[in-house]
């Protein structure tokens, strides 16, 4: 019985330290596969038709204003204004009557200037994958400038590279590292999830019609 169990613990730890060594390579890869197409510099961002905003949400579980968004939204403004890009996809999750990213997005662009009419919503960017491939495939996007944090940009541009899109990331100001220690902490097996999606070919939660851009 002892050695049933000595074995089954070798096991668990052979697991453990295979499941780590796996989460640290998968962030090392995207990383450096996508370290030259993200700039903090709008000077770096080749000029697009099309950006895709990522979305989160505004406020915090606390009620507080959430940076990220307030970050994000003043990213794709200065984006927009700069010239190099004219229209911006927000893509988002709206999953309950309460809760819309995209509205939420578009609002506090048009806010900034960015007119009505150059923005697109996407209400089922549940996640980065989701929103990446039908910006692909239901907008018709083959070139987008992705804008997110740096961490979350990677990602994308990662993902987007590698379902045949030429894909860029304009990085908006990260936040204070302790106020997002939960969320880079989740990032990291995020990252090693995209490996799983690319392997199974997991495809976004909904489809639907074309939308146009012109």
């Amino acid at each position: 019985m002892k050695k049933t169990i000595k074995n089954i613990f070798k096991i668990f730890l052979l697991l453990l330290v295979a499941g780590i060594i796996f989460i640290v390579w998968a962030n090392y890869s995207i990383r450096q596969e996508s370290s030259t197409f993200v700039s903090d510099r709008i000077a770096d961002v080749p000029t697009t038709k099309t950006g895709l905003l990522l979305g989160t949400g505004k406020t915090l579980s606390n009620g507080m204003p959430n940076a990220y968004f307030y970050n994000r939204i003043q990213a794709a403004a200065e984006l927009y204004k700069s010239g190099k890009i004219q229209y911006i996809i927000v893509s988002g999750d709206n999953s309950t009557e309460d809760y819309n990213e995209p509205e939420d997005m578009q609002l506090a662009l048009i806010q900034q200037g960015v007119p009505q009419d150059r923005i697109y919503m996407d209400h089922a960017g549940f996640r980065t994958l989701d929103s990446v491939v039908r910006a692909k495939d239901i907008f018709g996007q083959t070139q987008v400038v992705i804008i997110s944090q740096k961490f979350h940009n990677e990602r994308a541009v990662f993902l987007a590279r590698k379902n045949g899109m030429e894909a860029f990331g304009y990085n908006a100001p990260d936040v204070n590292k302790y106020a997002g220690l939960k969320t880079n902490l989740r990032e990291y097996l995020a990252k090693a999830k995209v490996y799983w999606d690319l392997i199974f070919g997991v495809e976004p939660k909904f489809g639907g019609d074309r939308i146009l851009i012109p």
